[in-house]
């Protein structure tokens, strides 16, 4: 009888709380939906650095917008080490950028027109 009162009493005080009753319970589920079939979009570059044998190159790019990152200079894998052919530092670029595995990969990148 003691356990149940007692039991009653803690699922009192933590249900009141002002901080369960903030607590958003369904923000995974918000979140998981607001990134779904947010396409990568093409953004423009230039390639400072390519590292063939990490299967990275840094860019300096614009706005990432499916990312939600600014512009900035940065280091990224690619996808398929083949893109690195494609492209040498200097060379202005299109490319596409999104998360893989948690990491910020680019999955498609072309020489700019």
């Amino acid at each position: 009888m003691a356990n149940s009162v007692l039991l009653a009493v803690l699922i009192t005080l933590i249900t009141s709380t002002p901080a369960v009753a903030q607590f958003d319970l369904q923000f995974p589920l918000r979140l998981a939906q607001s990134t779904q079939g947010t396409a990568a979009s093409m953004v423009n570059g230039e390639v400072l650095k390519i590292d063939k044998d990490a299967g990275k190159n840094t860019l300096k790019h614009d706005a990432i917008p499916n990312l939600e990152m600014p512009g900035m200079s940065m280091v990224f894998s690619v996808k398929d080490a083949a893109m690195l052919e494609k492209v040498k530092p200097g060379d202005k670029v299109r490319f596409a950028a999104d998360k893989v595995g948690g990491a910020i990969t680019i999955i498609q990148i072309e020489p700019a027109k």
